[in-house]
């Protein structure tokens, strides 16, 4: 009999990434990133449902995306297969990528940094991120886990 398939939110890595993404976000700038209580399960899902786009990538030296919500894959025009194997710099084009380079490392440094900027979807339409907030992923043990990106403001651009 095969297994129902299950949603991104449901799988138990994603549900425990979820909380790290929480967890990191509120270290960093103090404030909660989802007004959301209940569940592991119930967080997950609803930062997958969440009303603006929020996106992560591990530590590899070329960073693979590891997290995108609905709006991000939608945004991205990508499934959650093709998204969570496909290197983040792939969103910035190649004349944005000194610029993007040098945010990643700030945000290694600082914690977290905010961000504006263009980025591309998969099928090539450019749009411009306002007031993105870029922050470092941690465990609960405070190793570095990754980075998140969180917007809820773009617009498609020529």
């Amino acid at each position: 009999m095969d297994r129902p398939r299950q949603l991104p939110w449901q799988q138990e890595t994603v549900i425990r990434h979820s909380q790290r993404l929480m967890q990191s976000f509120y270290y960093w700038t103090g404030r909660a990133l989802l007004d959301a209580s209940g569940s592991p399960e119930e967080i997950a899902q609803a930062l997958f449902d969440a009303p603006f786009v929020l996106v992560s990538h591990g530590t590899q030296p070329d960073p693979i995306f590891n997290y995108g919500n609905r709006m991000a894959l939608q945004l991205w025009e990508l499934s959650w297969e093709e998204f969570t194997k496909m290197p983040s710099r792939k969103t910035a084009e190649e004349v944005v990528q000194k610029e993007r380079n040098r945010l990643l490392a700030e945000t290694t440094t600082k914690g977290f940094s905010h961000f504006s900027g263009i980025r591309v979807t998969s099928s090539g339409k450019r749009f411009e991120i306002q007031d993105g907030l870029l922050w470092n992923v941690i465990s609960e043990e405070k190793h570095l886990f990754g980075q998140a990106a969180v917007y809820s403001k773009c617009t498609f651009v020529q």
